[in-house]
């Protein structure tokens, strides 16, 4: 929701400015709407020293069919399409307060608290791509002048709630939340996943709900390199999504780097991206549309495997899994072994931690299992978190031969979730993560 803090207007006057999405329009000094304010009464607002201000969340995404390796490192186009299933932010989110004042002297960001480099070049061509949309916006309206407030600075915090870089698509959160954010701020519509995508690929893909696919595309300007959701989040009420929490340390090589020379150095991956991709992105929608479990499980696990064998083919290869990822993995193949069917599927990004699709049915038990085989640390903290699971017995057939050789703390948590909508608006002021002087919230 749009703010103003400083020129204070009535309540009435800023309902009378929402947008049909429940956001109240955003405003010059004036308080008139961007593209239609008036100079002279800007000025006079002026001494009020005004602040806009937006607050947006935004969720992770995880990829089933995976994007590794860049064709243009500075647009961001990939070598191959990607699908992915969009997660609940009632688990995992990103949130994001974007502010603009005549009074801010320079654009500033925070992540998590800490003040950070706004002049990173991903952040910059954002930040540009959204102001140009905006002058392109104001300049179709006719008669309407450039409004004060595209070349006023801007502020922008924001916070992750879960662990940053460790593998858990946080730049895509962040740079979704920052581009939604950054749109509503400015009165920016239509379609914003090509921005995303400039500042981090995988980030096109969490500005939707659901399940989202991103089109490699063909053209060398990426205008058709954008983001398209498959199927909603309610598409599948039943599946589930359990993250399995190995490690929040920061990985060892960086997503950029490492896809820049896999790009560079593996043969594996060129024929991945050419003779693999395609055939596995028309089945993956296939068993989507079709809610088929065994053939989305099957391809999720194959395709997993195949992104960190491209990373092992890469010289010097890339070591993104762990002794305890492993572990997760024969742990999945001997649950389905016993079950006679694929009832649990594992995938994993750049990092050591689990993401494990399910459905609702299997949760209990499977959660019952990873707590035999990885027992929790009794350091008091909560080893499930998010959605509740209920309790379940093990038979002891299934103790004997899937649960073998526990090792106790390998798995620091875990995180139940599900498939969730793509960013939204938070309307309650009080959320905001800057104060009336555009700085963080000492609670942010």
């Amino acid at each position: 929701m749009h703010t103003r803090v400083g020129g204070q207007v009535p309540a009435g006057d800023r309902r009378a400015g929402q947008d049909s999405a429940g956001c109240a329009g955003a405003r010059c000094g004036a308080g008139a709407p961007l593209g239609l304010c008036r100079p002279r009464l800007c000025a006079a607002m002026a001494e009020e020293k005004p602040l806009t201000v937006v607050t947006c969340t935004a969720p992770v995404n995880i990829a089933v069919i995976k994007y590794w390796g860049k064709r243009d490192e500075e647009l961001i186009l990939p070598i191959n399409s990607s699908l992915s299933v969009t997660l609940h932010q009632d688990q995992l989110k990103t949130t994001t307060t974007a502010a603009i004042s005549r009074d801010f002297k320079e654009d500033r960001l925070w992540l998590n608290g800490e003040e950070a480099d706004v002049g990173h070049p991903r952040l910059q061509s954002c930040l540009r791509e959204m102001r140009r949309l905006a002058r392109k916006r104001r300049g179709g309206s006719a008669g309407a002048a450039a409004p004060l407030s595209l070349a006023y600075k801007v502020h922008v915090a924001s916070v992750n709630n879960f662990p940053t870089a460790a593998g858990l698509a946080s730049s895509a959160a962040g740079y979704a939340c920052l581009v939604h954010t950054l749109a509503r701020l400015y009165g920016v519509e239509g379609e914003l996943s090509e921005v995303a995508r400039q500042g981090s690929g995988s980030a096109c893909r969490s500005m939707l709900g659901g399940f989202a696919q991103w089109l490699m595309g063909e053209r060398p300007d990426g205008k058709d390199s954008i983001a398209q959701q498959v199927a909603p989040e309610m598409h599948w009420p039943e599946l589930r999504v359990l993250i399995l929490v190995v490690s929040a340390e920061k990985k060892p090589v960086g997503s950029t780097a490492g896809m820049q020379t896999s790009v560079d150095t593996s043969p594996l991956l060129k024929h991945r991206a050419e003779a693999v991709v395609p055939e596995r992105m028309a089945q993956m929608i296939q068993f989507i549309r079709q809610r088929d479990f065994e053939g989305f499980g099957q391809l999720t696990m194959k395709d997993s495997n195949q992104f960190h064998a491209t990373c092992l083919d890469t010289f010097p290869p890339i070591f993104y899994l762990n002794d305890v990822s492993r572990r997760i993995i024969a742990l999945a193949h001997r649950f389905n072994a016993h079950h006679g069917k694929t009832k649990v599927a594992y995938t994993f990004d750049a990092g050591p931690n689990a993401v494990v699709f399910t459905l609702a049915d299997t949760v209990d038990e499977f959660v019952e299992v990873v707590k035999g085989s990885f027992p929790p640390e009794s350091n008091g903290d909560q080893f499930l978190k998010g959605l509740p699971a209920g309790p379940a017995s093990l038979s002891d057939e299934l103790l004997s031969t899937v649960v073998l050789e526990p090792v106790p703390g390998a798995i620091r948590y875990i995180l139940l979730t599900k498939p969730g909508p793509g960013p939204q608006p938070l309307d309650d002021p009080n959320l905001h993560l800057l104060g009336a002087d555009g700085l963080p919230r000492s609670s942010a």
